[in-house]
C-alpha cells in the first residue's frame, strides 16, 4: 500500500514547502502529493489555493506577482514559497509526485518541466502523476502528451469519474475516501486503474480504507499508512 505524502507531510511542517516535503521523504513516503499555479512571469508555484492570504504574511493573487516577488513573502515566518522545479530537485527520484493542477495556465509549464527532467536528468514518466478536478484540463495533459500518467480526482461520484478515467486512458482515480467500499475498489481496479484515495488521516479511516485493498492512500501523516 503506497504512501502518499498529502501536500508533504502536513500534519508535521507547514503544508506545500520544501520543508514538508524533506519531511515526507524522512518518513519513507513512496509519493508526495502538490498543487500548482503559474507566477506572473510563468514559473510554477506550489501552493494550495490561488491567492498567498491564508499561507504567508502577503496578501493577493500567486498570478499577479513575479516569481522575485513571491520570494520575499513568507509561509510561518521562515518557509519561502517553492517552485515546481525546487521539489524535483529536492526529491531526486526518491519517490513519485502528484502534481495537482490548480491552474489549466499551468498545464503547459508543467509538461514541459516534466519532459526537461526525463529528457536531462534520467527521470521516467512513472515518476510524475498530474491529476485533477478540472476534467477538460486532464483532457488536455492527455493530448499534450500522453505518456505522462493522468489521475482523476472526483469528490462527487465514483462512476462518473470511472468512465471519464477510461475514455482518457488514466493511470489513476482519485476519490474522497468516503465514497468508497470494497465493491467499487475492486471494480475500478478491475477495469486497469489504481485507487489513490484522499485525504485519509485518522486511524480509524486509515484501517478502514486499508481494509478496501486501495492502491495507496494520501494522507497528512503518511508515517500512520
Amino acid at each position: 500500500m503506497l504512501k502518499i505524502a498529502h501536500r508533504g507531510a502536513k500534519a508535521y511542517k507547514p503544508e506545500n514547502t520544501l520543508q514538508a516535503f524533506q519531511k515526507a521523504l524522512d518518513l519513507n513516503s513512496d509519493g508526495i502529493e502538490l498543487d500548482v499555479h503559474l507566477s506572473a512571469d510563468r514559473n510554477i508555484i506550489v501552493m494550495h489555493d490561488e491567492t498567498i492570504d491564508k499561507m504567508t504574511n502577503g496578501k493577493g493573487a500567486i498570478n499577479i506577482y513575479t516569481l522575485a516577488e513571491l520570494k520575499l513573502f513568507l509561509i510561518a515566518g521562515k518557509h519561502q514559497i517553492p517552485t515546481l522545479n525546487e521539489v524535483f530537485d529536492l526529491v531526486d527520484k526518491k519517490c513519485f509526485i502528484n502534481i495537482e493542477l490548480k491552474s489549466r495556465d499551468a498545464l503547459q509549464c508543467v509538461s514541459t518541466l516534466i519532459e526537461k527532467y526525463i529528457a536531462e536528468k534520467e527521470w521516467s514518466y512513472n515518476h510524475f502523476i498530474i491529476s485533477s478536478f478540472d476534467w477538460n484540463a486532464l483532457k488536455e495533459v492527455q493530448k499534450l502528451n500522453p505518456n505522462i500518467p493522468i489521475g482523476v480526482l472526483t469528490e462527487e461520484n465514483v462512476d462518473t469519474a470511472l468512465a471519464f478515467a477510461e475514455s482518457i486512458k488514466a493511470k489513476a482515480i482519485h476519490p474522497d475516501f468516503q465514497l468508497l467500499n470494497k465493491e467499487n475498489v475492486q471494480q475500478m481496479q478491475e477495469k486497469g486503474f489504481l485507487v489513490f484515495p484522499w485525504t485519509v488521516n485518522s486511524e480509524e479511516d486509515i484501517q478502514k480504507v486499508k481494509s478496501y485493498k486501495v492502491n495507496g492512500i494520501i494522507s497528512d501523516n503518511p508515517d500512520k499508512i
